[in-house]
């Protein structure tokens, strides 16, 4: 059997991050690999892509038996070079899964394609497009993105046409792996240099191809269906600066004034986040100072995004699901809006009421959300949009994939649509969508630490610690006249009271208890502040100064 060693994988960031920060070597931990979803195919007879915001496509892995394995060692904090693999006698695969910084991988490969910087939905996307020149449909798709965190929280994305992969599926991807090594060094083999035939792809040409026909569909198959239209994008320097030249332009669109384009993963301008405030503010202020008819913003690896009108005017977390409703509902009358759980009741009133749809609030966290849509397809109960207030949307016609490139080109499709029927106020369209929009005078969010080492957890997680507190303010609010616990309830404790509505939930990942108020006052918020206080003063592992600090006179 012969070994071969791959060239290391980079996302184009690192490599720049490598050579301004030294110091910071190879001892950080990566984020999680691959939240998305869905289960993980034996990969037989099958074909991988590979990014970092780079990709590379693996053809026909499942040859391994009767031949070539390829070692890929990816240290997520080297500048891109080529290289042998180490020494594997002491490689632990299962460790890796949350771990370290090191990567090995046991693939078999034929051919190899590199598709350079490619953002989170192109990948999952070229496990469905036909198109032979580029070998695909792949079977597969691994990406190396931090998304909007730091560098040095670089992970793995892992993809197959049935979506993304979880931590299951990952587990199961290192037990055959370790599996693969077992044998590999019972045989005795040795790890030696080879080489694998690579061909650099600009796949990301063929996806925005498709993103440009779906406006011009839209717009009864106008060239330049935006022509005139003159609007701006901000990518916050990931890898999303593609849509105004590959998208806007093609379309006819001015992208004058459009900002932060060039990828630089330490972010010098600002976060790259729909949900940042420094960033809604940078778009805004982009879209005013050019007098703008729209302003897009996209997250780094451009699976979330948001826009603002030509007002200023934000249109991104309760905004932007009221618009994609109205956009959804119009296409798909009655069907079911599912969102997290921390969308308001204005929200939900403007679903059911406005727009005679249906409002299924459920967990917080895209992927809880997108696979309760899916559920609910599966059980008869229509659905064709699931979105998250952070800016993740995925709607059934895009195969629930969350891309934030799609969301806006729905919104491009009814900017170019009106256009072609005669409408001449641009961005206005889609503000008049959700001008009935009910919105809270005041929301916060507080959160409230728990203290992982205080004895007050008695040797337990502080998930079971988080649990009884709100098992404890569940019972605390059942004895109070003055509020009332939401009917229908997926996540934490959801109450209503003085004329809005507190969330205390549990993180998906952190030891932290975040409380949502939305109501027409401060005043009233500092009520149900209160009534939250009182049910908590006991858990003395909690750390509340946050909730303290806010309710104080």
């Amino acid at each position: 059997m012969a070994a071969m060693s791959g060239k290391i994988v980079q996302n184009v960031f690192i490599a720049q991050f490598y050579q301004q920060n030294r110091q910071f070597g190879t001892q950080y931990q990566r984020d999680s690999c691959a939240p998305y979803m869905r289960t993980l195919p034996h990969l037989n007879g099958g074909k991988l892509a590979r990014t970092g915001i780079s990709s590379m496509q693996v053809r026909d892995l499942s040859k391994y038996q009767s031949g070539f394995v390829n070692l890929l060692t990816v240290n997520c904090n080297a500048a891109s070079s080529a290289t042998t693999v180490p020494s594997l006698d002491k490689v632990d695969f299962l460790k890796l899964q949350n771990g370290r910084m090191l990567f090995l991988e046991a693939l078999l490969v034929l051919d190899l394609m590199l598709f350079n910087m490619a953002s989170t939905p192109a990948m999952f996307n070229s496990t469905l497009t036909k198109d032979d020149a580029f070998l695909c449909p792949v079977d597969g798709a691994i990406m190396i993105t931090a998304s909007h965190l730091p560098y040095n929280r670089n992970g793995f994305k892992f993809f197959t046409n049935a979506g993304g992969l979880g931590k299951t599926d990952i587990k199961d991807i290192l037990e055959r792996a370790a599996n693969i090594y077992s044998i590999f060094l019972a045989e005795g083999y040795s790890v030696k240099k080879a080489s694998a035939s690579l061909k650099k792809v600009d796949y990301m040409s063929v996806y925005t191809s498709d993103l440009v026909k779906a406006v011009r569909k839209a717009a009864g198959n106008i060239e330049k269906p935006l022509d005139g239209f003159h609007i701006i994008v901000d990518a916050g320097n990931g890898a999303g600066g593609f849509f105004a030249a590959k998208v806007l332009e093609h379309l006819g669109a001015i992208t004058a004034g459009s900002q932060f384009l060039e990828p630089d993963g330490m972010f010098p301008n600002h976060i790259p986040n729909p949900e940042d405030k420094a960033a809604m503010k940078a778009i805004t202020q982009a879209v005013l100072d050019n007098k703008a008819d729209l302003g897009i913003i996209f997250d780094t690896d451009v699976d979330r995004s948001a826009a603002v009108d030509s007002t200023g005017r934000e249109l991104n977390r309760n905004r932007l699901i009221a618009l994609m409703s109205a956009i959804v509902l119009e296409e798909h009358p009655g069907t079911t809006i599912v969102t997290d759980s921390v969308t308001s009741d204005g929200l939900t009133s403007f679903i059911e009421k406005k727009l005679g749809g249906k409002h299924h609030r459920f967990k917080r966290g895209y992927k809880n959300v997108i696979d309760e849509a899916i559920r609910l397809n599966s059980v008869g109960k229509e659905s064709h949009l699931a979105i998250e207030t952070s800016g993740h949307g995925a709607l059934k016609e895009n195969h629930w994939l969350d891309d934030g490139a799609y969301l806006m080109v729905k919104l491009l499709n009814k900017l170019a649509s009106a256009r072609a029927s005669g409408r001449g106020d641009g961005s206005k369209v889609l503000t008049d969508l959700v001008d009935s929009l009910e919105e809270p005078a005041f929301a916060v969010e507080l959160r409230l630490k728990i203290n992982q080492s205080h004895p007050d957890l008695k040797g337990g997680s502080f998930r079971d610690y988080g649990e009884v507190v709100l098992k404890h303010l569940d019972n605390h609010i059942a004895s109070d006249p003055k509020l009332q616990k939401a009917p229908v309830n997926y996540e934490g404790v959801r109450v209503s009271g003085y004329g809005g509505w507190f969330l205390l939930r549990l993180s998906l990942h952190d030891p932290v208890l975040p409380l949502n108020i939305e109501t027409p006052s401060h005043e009233d918020a500092v009520k149900l502040g209160l009534e939250v206080a009182a049910a908590v003063k006991e858990f003395q592992a909690l750390d509340t100064s946050a909730l303290d600090k806010f309710v104080q006179p």
